[in-house]
Formats: C-alpha cells, structure tokens, sequence
C-alpha cells in the first residue's frame, strides 16, 4: 500500500500563506489520493482534524534533452499538492521543533 501523505510542502508561496492563515498547512500527496483519505492520513499521522482539504493535480511537463546521439524526450512526474485547513487551534509541528 502506497503512502498517502508524502511530504510536507515547504516553499515562498506555502509559508506566506500559512503565516496569513496560521492552520492552514500543505503537503505532497498521493496522486490517487482523494479527500477522505487525506484527511484520514492527517488524523493518523498528526492527530489534528481537518476543517476543508483543498487538492491541485500537476501534469508531467515535457523535457527534451539534446545529447551527442540524438534527441531524447522524456516527462517530469505528475503529481498532487493538497492545503488542508484544520480547527481553530490547531497546529502541525513540520519541522519538528519542540
């Protein structure tokens, strides 16, 4: 069985949001994940219960390589990012900091 929750989601445009809104936090998920099961997952993992969940699917962008032997063409993978918004005074520990 796949992970559900695959890593947190930590960029410029994450942290502004999360310090705007303080219980709102982002993760990588399973691409075939659903709502239901990443909530589940952030109940388990986290013990915290999730208000709304919030999912953007990425495609795989085509890359092109150019080399000595020719041209190759491949794809990055797709994948999806999920902002999950929890109860009011409630926090997820990302980084671990006690």
């Amino acid at each position: 069985m796949k992970s559900i929750l695959i890593r947190p989601l930590i960029t410029e445009k994450m942290s502004g949001i999360s310090e705007k809104h303080p219980n709102k936090f982002g993760f990588v998920v399973s691409v075939d994940a659903n709502k239901i099961q990443i909530a589940k997952a952030i109940k388990d993992k986290f013990n915290v219960d999730a208000v709304s969940i919030n999912t953007i699917r990425y495609k795989g962008k085509q890359r092109t390589q150019f080399t000595r032997k020719g041209r190759f063409t491949g794809k990055t993978a797709k994948f999806k990012k999920a902002i999950v918004t929890l109860k009011e005074g409630q926090t997820i520990d990302i980084f671990g900091q006690a």
